[in-house]
C-alpha cells in the first residue's frame, strides 16, 4: 500500500509540473498573442493612414496632370499666336521695306523677311545706331540721320493703317476697329481716294464731320442702314481715340443750314498733336555710312 500511494504520490507531482509548464506556456501564448494584435492594430493604422496619404498623392497628381493639360494647351496657342504675329510683322516689315523704310537691325530678322533680292543693307546713321534697308533704298522722307520709324514706334492706329484688308481682317474682327483704321490711312494715303477729311485752321490740322463721316461709311460698308451707319460713327470715334492714344479729338461746332442752327461733332487732329512721323521738321544731314550687307 504504501508503494502505491508513493507511485501516486510521485503520478500527482508529475502532472502537477506539467501543469505548471502549461500554464507559464499558455501564459506566454496569451502575451505573444496579445503583442501581435497590438502591432496588428499599429499595422493597421499604419496602413489606413498610408491608404490617407496615397489618397491625397493621387489627387494631387491628377490636379498636376490637369494643370500640365491647361499649361500645355496655353503653351501651344500662345505658340501659335506668336508664330503668327511673327508672320505678321515679317511681313508687315518686309513691306515698309520695300516702300524705303529703315528698320533698326536688333528689330529685323533677315531669315524670317521675304524680300526682293534676298538680303538687306546695314547701315548706321547719325545717332549711331544701326539700320537695315533694301540696297540703294534712301530714306523716302530725307530724313537723314533722324531714325526712320520701325513698327514699334507707330502709334496703333498707325499700323492698322498699314494693313491690307486680309491682314486687318486677321487682326481684329471689330467693324469699328477695321473702320477707323481705313479712315486713317484714307487721310494719309492719297491712292485710297475716298477721304472725308478736310483741312483746318486755328490749331486744327485736319477734321471731318460726323455728317461726313456716316456717308463715308456708308460708301465703305454697303447696305449698312442709316440707323446703323450713325451708331458705327461714334464707335470708330472712339476706336480712333483709343487707338491715337487720344492724339485726336472731339469737338462740337455750331452749323447753320438753310437758316437753322444746329450743333455737329467733329473729329480734329490738333496741329500740334504729337503724332510719329508728322511732328518736327526736316533738317539736312550728311548720308548714313553703310556697314555691311545681310543675305
Amino acid at each position: 500500500m504504501s508503494e502505491a500511494l508513493t507511485a501516486i504520490c510521485d503520478r500527482l507531482e508529475t502532472l502537477e509540473n506539467q501543469n505548471h509548464r502549461l500554464t507559464d506556456r499558455v501564459d506566454d501564448l496569451e502575451r505573444d498573442l496579445e503583442q501581435t494584435q497590438t502591432k496588428l492594430d499599429q499595422t493597421q493604422t499604419d496602413l489606413e493612414a498610408l491608404e490617407l496619404e496615397n489618397e491625397q498623392l493621387r489627387n494631387r497628381l491628377e490636379s498636376h496632370q490637369t494643370d500640365l493639360t491647361q499649361t500645355t494647351a496655353l503653351t501651344e496657342a500662345t505658340r501659335k499666336r506668336t508664330g503668327a504675329n511673327k508672320t505678321r510683322l515679317a511681313e508687315l516689315q518686309a513691306r515698309e521695306l520695300e516702300k524705303g523704310a529703315h528698320l533698326l537691325a536688333d528689330g529685323v530678322d533677315p531669315d524670317e523677311i521675304d524680300i526682293v533680292g534676298d538680303h538687306l543693307e546695314r547701315f548706321t546713321k547719325d545717332d549711331g545706331q544701326t539700320y537695315v534697308r533694301l540696297p540703294d533704298h534712301d530714306d523716302p522722307l530725307e530724313r537723314g540721320g533722324s531714325p526712320t520709324l520701325t513698327h514699334g514706334d507707330l502709334l496703333p492706329i498707325q499700323q492698322l493703317a498699314r494693313m491690307d484688308d486680309d491682314m486687318l481682317r486677321s487682326t481684329t474682327n471689330a467693324l469699328p476697329t477695321r473702320l477707323a483704321a481705313t479712315l486713317w490711312n484714307a487721310r494719309v494715303d492719297s491712292s485710297v481716294g475716298d477721304n472725308p477729311w478736310q483741312s483746318g485752321c486755328k490749331g486744327i490740322k485736319e477734321y471731318v464731320k460726323a455728317s461726313d463721316l456716316k456717308h463715308w461709311i456708308r460708301r465703305q460698308e454697303r447696305g449698312v442702314s442709316d440707323a446703323y451707319a450713325k451708331k458705327l460713327v461714334s464707335r470708330t470715334i472712339d476706336a480712333l481715340l483709343d487707338l491715337s492714344h487720344n492724339r485726336v479729338a472731339v469737338r462740337k461746332r455750331t452749323e447753320r443750314k438753310n437758316g437753322l442752327e444746329y450743333t455737329e461733332r467733329r473729329l480734329i487732329i490738333p496741329i500740334d498733336a504729337a503724332i510719329p512721323g508728322e511732328t518736327g521738321t526736316s533738317s539736312e544731314s550728311t548720308p548714313p555710312e553703310t556697314a555691311d550687307v545681310l543675305g
